[in-house]
């Protein structure tokens, strides 16, 4: 398979992972973090409608980022897989930092729905898990393939 339809892979199953662990900490009740929704109604502005384009706008940024990822990951050139799903999980660490700095300050202080307008700490932990797990499988999807932009 060719570079971009491996890193459009790695987005993928990045994103599906990262989105059933937001699902599952927002089914725990310990944040809201349903990001799908979050993201969807600030588009339909309404929370019965926003799965769909949630759902849409979230894969798609999700395969978008990744090939940052790829990027950075190529250009750290890691020598394994154990090294390239770490460095996969740094960046998803430091990518959920600045995400969830932005979403407690800003995001969530001009969302149309005031349910996603409470956002403490619990829901920018949550990101930050999200954002490593994103990184750890873009990191081993990598890993496994190879795929690279640079060598």
């Amino acid at each position: 398979m060719n570079t971009f339809v491996l890193t459009a892979l790695a987005g993928i199953v990045g994103t599906a992972g990262m989105s059933l662990v937001l699902w599952g900490i927002s089914q725990t009740g310990l944040a809201n973090a349903a990001m799908i929704r979050a993201i969807g109604s600030m588009f339909t502005r309404s929370y019965d409608d926003s799965l769909g384009p949630g759902f849409v706008v979230h894969f798609i940024a999700g395969i978008i980022i990744a090939f940052i990822y790829v990027a950075l990951i190529s250009l750290l050139a890691p020598e394994s897989l154990a090294g390239t799903i770490a460095y996969g999980g740094m960046i998803g660490l430091a990518h959920g930092v600045a995400f969830g700095f932005l979403l407690v300050v800003t995001v969530a202080e001009h969302h149309p729905l005031e349910q996603f307008r409470r956002a403490g700490l619990e829901v920018a932990i949550a990101h930050l898990i999200g954002h490593v797990i994103y990184g750890v499988l873009v990191g081993a999807i990598v890993g496994l393939t190879g795929v690279r932009f640079f060598t």
